[in-house]
């Protein structure tokens, strides 16, 4: 991914409203990104752990959305990432949904789908970080063809959340 500035990654999300980008910052390591190590930019907020972002280059430009993460996360049981395909246990993987841009937003409706729960699916798949008690699902893809994948995976959640037609919400 190539390095992003604080004022692109701002302007990014198209599921935010005024205030909630008023309130937008980036994360605390923002200056220290290793951007070629990342396929997408993730975060959970610290003073808000059931808010995360994630912010993408696609073939439709810079997207970010925020996303909401469950209060009451599963416990005891194994959740596998849709992007990344990283097995975890317990709240290692969970169900994230981002409000739909635009009208269909404003009506409340959403998409969802099982992401990494510290949002660092690139770190997975580079061996970067390990999943404690989980880890990748046996495959014969080499490791550029599942970074290869994770983009299609990211790409394809953020143009279900995208509604080309529609400014940003009010």
């Amino acid at each position: 991914m190539r390095a992003l500035t604080e004022a692109e990654v701002r302007d990014s999300f198209v599921n935010a409203t005024e205030a909630e980008l008023e309130r937008l910052g980036p994360p605390w390591w923002f200056g220290a990104t290793l951007w070629e190590s990342l396929d997408y930019l993730g975060w959970v907020d610290p003073a808000l752990p059931e808010r995360g972002y994630l912010v993408s280059e696609t073939s439709f430009g810079v997207v970010g959305v925020i996303l909401r993460l469950p209060k009451n996360r599963p416990h005891g049981r194994r959740a596998l990432c849709s992007l990344c395909w990283t097995q975890h246990p317990g709240q290692g993987a969970l169900l994230m949904v981002a409000r739909r841009a635009g009208k269909a937003g404003l009506n409340h409706n959403t998409v969802g789908t099982s992401i990494c729960a510290d949002l660092a699916c690139s770190l997975y798949l580079r061996g970067l970080r390990r999943s404690v008690g989980g880890g990748r699902m046996p495959e014969t893809l080499d490791q550029d063809a599942r970074i290869h994948r994770l983009g299609e995976n990211v790409e394809d959640f953020l143009a279900r959340v995208v509604d080309s037609d529609a400014p940003r919400l009010a």
